[in-house]
C-alpha cells in the first residue's frame, strides 16, 4: 500500500510473537512500515486488523504524541522499516500521495473500529 516507504527508516527485525510495542506504551516517535511478515493490532485482547507487507501502523502516536492506543505484535517473523517522525511530516509535506493514503486509512481505522 505505501510502497514510498519500501526504502524508509532503519530495518528492525521481529520474531513470531514478539512485541512491537503495547497497549498505552509512551509513543516511540516512530511510525511502521511492515516490509516482509505481518504484523496483528490488538485491543483488549480482540485482533482489529492484521497489518502485511506493505502495510503500516503505529502513525496516531507520532501525530498526537498519545500512549500507544493498541499492542502491535508479530504475527509471524517480519522485518519493519521504523519511520521517524520527522521523516514522516517529510513525507506527507511533499508528497500529496501519500498524505491522501495516509487520511484515508485513518479513515477506514476509525469506520471499522467505530461503526464495526
Amino acid at each position: 500500500m505505501f510502497a514510498i516507504l519500501r526504502n524508509e527508516g532503519e530495518a528492525r527485525s521481529y520474531t513470531a510473537g514478539q512485541v512491537v510495542f503495547a497497549d498505552g506504551d509512551a509513543s516511540d516517535g516512530y511510525m511502521y512500515s511492515v516490509l516482509d511478515g505481518e504484523i496483528e493490532l490488538i485491543k483488549q485482547g480482540s485482533v482489529l486488523e492484521t497489518v502485511g507487507v506493505g502495510g503500516v501502523f503505529g502513525e496516531m502516536a507520532i501525530l498526537d504524541h498519545y500512549p500507544r492506543s493498541a499492542t502491535a505484535i508479530a504475527k509471524t517473523s517480519c522485518r519493519l522499516a521504523a519511520i521517524p517522525e520527522n521523516r514522516f511530516k517529510t513525507l506527507v509535506a511533499e508528497n500529496p500521495k501519500f498524505a491522501l493514503g495516509m487520511l484515508k486509512l485513518l479513515t477506514e481505522r476509525l469506520r471499522r473500529t467505530t461503526f464495526g
